[in-house]
């Protein structure tokens, strides 16, 4: 009787370790379009090269020329360079 608990319980633990490979592949194999859109869209700084967040970075320019910069010092290396 026990020797045969013992195979019912190991069935199981296969079974459900094959369902979550098979779930895992198939997730793996959706196309990013199928996946919910956590991706943020990044903005490059002009100095240093930095990708960030434009609404956690600092932004200088006027007008339609806003830039975002990762630092107050690449800002003002920015705003100082010549035109």
């Amino acid at each position: 009787m026990l020797g045969l608990l013992l195979k019912l319980v190991l069935l199981i633990i296969i079974l459900r370790a094959l369902s979550r490979l098979v779930a895992g592949i198939m997730d793996g194999m959706r196309t990013p379009r199928d996946k919910s859109p956590s991706a943020v869209p990044l903005a490059r700084d002009p100095v240093c090269g930095t990708f960030v967040v434009p609404s956690r970075a600092l932004s200088g320019g006027a007008g339609g020329d806003i830039r975002f910069f990762c630092s107050e010092k690449c800002r003002r290396a920015y705003e100082a360079k010549p035109r």
